[in-house]
């Protein structure tokens, strides 16, 4: 499980930069222009053995004027209030000035965990220029984020604060999380199952207020749900909800084995799911996409087959997902949802004895293998089922660094016809024999 760290600072101090040298792809665009990050961002990173979320905040205006000031004000402050840990970046060419100081306050008053990243000091006499950032209360690093210089003690200080795996107490009952866009139907399904109104439920989005994990032991079933709680309610909706709910999705899909997507089926699968998805994902969850509010669509010959397909390639590469059809308000096959989670975490759960492994793999192999590169030809011997929470593969091979992308998910798609692996992830490796 990953923890969640937020990059905050006021415009123009390197924010984007520092968040692409973490997560080591371009992701977030960088301008010497202040206001350019103004779609939030999330990467991953990983340091001395410790997985954990990043995201990219706007810059922080002291007393924004213009609705995006506002509106980017309002998530730095989410940002804040949800992660683990905290970079504050300050700029030593800019030096300290008020808005460094309004932040410094908002984050003592957080009571979260704090380093503070002096950037663009790419030069032994800017180190002298940071004295002055001491006074904002935190422990300083000297860093620049565009050569890297000095972000490995940064990562050091930053990862000390992060929970080791060891510590994490994992329950033996199945943990399902309900997660999707704000009032897509995510308590009203978790109210259909339950039988009782546990949680409120309005048209206005943005209701769910307080994160509570429900045993659910009938029927036959015994698992956890976690819902997708702790969007505020505001005076007024705005991109403010569907931030909250995609940084409240990263929490709640870390602390599942298994992700019941819901989005509303009077609505396309935006980009807002599709991001949704892809946390889970990355994340190595169990799969299940719910379309609710089935009872309210005008259904034709084709119509399940056609928002499948949408579904489908929204989501490609990977389309081994189950989708089920339901209505939270009629409980329309409700029970088919957590029947198909539960399937789907026995499969996140296989594990594929070795021996028997190689003799299913290794044939396919031999039939079709890697491509030559370059004249040289990669031989795979062996292949393991590594020992993990989640399925991941190990080929050992005598040029693994010639086994490109697409050879990778032949094999990948193999697996998948072999055993049943449906709505679960998998991650292969290639090793040197």
């Amino acid at each position: 499980m990953s923890s969640v760290v937020a990059i905050v600072g006021r415009p123009n101090v390197g924010k984007s930069t520092l968040f692409n040298r973490l997560i080591q792809k371009r992701e977030a665009i960088v301008d010497s222009q202040s206001g350019v990050t103004r779609d939030r961002h999330y990467g991953f990173s990983y340091w001395n053995g410790k997985d954990f979320t990043v995201i990219d905040t706007g810059g922080y205006m002291l007393g924004g004027s213009d609705n995006f000031e506002k509106e980017i004000n309002d998530q730095v402050m989410i940002a804040i209030e949800e992660s683990d840990v905290i970079i504050f970046v300050v700029d030593v060419d800019g030096g300290l000035n008020s808005m460094d100081s309004e932040i410094a306050r908002l984050l003592h008053k957080s009571n979260k965990d704090v380093v503070l990243a002096v950037n663009k000091v790419d030069n032994h006499k800017r180190i002298l220029e940071t004295n002055e950032f001491h006074s904002l209360g935190f422990k300083i690093f000297n860093i620049s984020a565009i050569s890297g210089s000095g972000t490995g003690e940064l990562l050091d200080e930053l990862v000390g604060f992060l929970p080791d795996e060891s510590t994490i107490i994992k329950e033996d009952v199945p943990g399902f999380a309900v997660v999707g866009r704000p009032n897509s139907g995510k308590s009203s399904f978790i109210n259909a199952l339950l039988g009782n109104e546990r949680y409120v439920v309005k048209d206005e989005a943005g209701t769910t207020r307080d994160s509570i994990d429900t045993h659910f032991n009938r029927f036959g079933f015994d698992f956890k749900l976690i819902d997708t709680a702790g969007i505020r309610k505001k005076s007024k909706i705005s991109d403010d909800v569907e931030f909250y709910s995609v940084v409240r999705s990263i929490r709640t899909i870390e602390n599942s084995d298994v992700c019941l997507i819901l989005f509303d089926a009077t609505r396309s699968f935006d980009a807002q799911v599709v991001n949704i998805f892809w946390l889970a994902a990355r994340n190595n969850k169990g799969i299940v996409i719910l379309v609710n509010k089935w009872d309210l669509v005008d259904k034709k010959t084709n119509t399940i087959k056609l928002i499948e397909e949408q579904i489908r390639k929204e989501i490609e590469p990977f389309v081994d997902i189950p989708i089920v059809f339901i209505s939270s308000l009629t409980k329309q096959r409700i029970f088919k949802a957590i029947e198909t989670a539960m399937v789907v975490y026995k499969n996140r759960k296989t594990n594929i004895v070795t021996r028997k492994f190689n003799k299913s793999m290794l044939p396919v192999i031999e039939k079709n293998p890697p491509p030559a590169y370059k004249g040289k030809y990669v031989k795979i011997k062996f292949c393991t089922q590594l020992p993990s929470s989640y399925p991941q593969f190990a080929f050992f091979c005598n040029l693994p660094q010639y086994i490109k992308d697409p050879y990778k998910r032949y094999l990948e798609n193999k697996i998948r016809e072999i055993y049943d692996f449906n709505g679960v992830p998998i991650n292969i490796f290639f090793r040197k024999k």
